[in-house]
């Protein structure tokens, strides 16, 4: 199942870079507005499954923050 949705992940990115690629050349108004609105869905999707497959914190263990002073704290 870890592998599916790792596949799923790198699919969402692959197509992220793509939209990102297409959006640095010449396009009209309305291939722009689709190809924005497709990035930002790609994104969606990659962000929803990335925290489904990869969460930041086990349960029940506390989660760290990090200042950007770099020093850790506890919840």
């Amino acid at each position: 199942m870890i592998d599916q949705k790792l596949a799923r992940l790198r699919a969402h990115c692959n197509n992220v870079l793509r939209y990102r690629r297409l959006l640095a050349t010449r396009l009209t108004d309305l291939e722009r507005a689709y190809i924005e609105r497709r990035l930002e869905e790609e994104q969606a999707s990659m962000d929803a499954l990335s925290q489904e497959t990869l969460p930041l914190h086990l349960p029940g263990a506390p989660r760290a923050l990090v200042d950007p002073g770099g020093e850790a704290g506890h919840l």
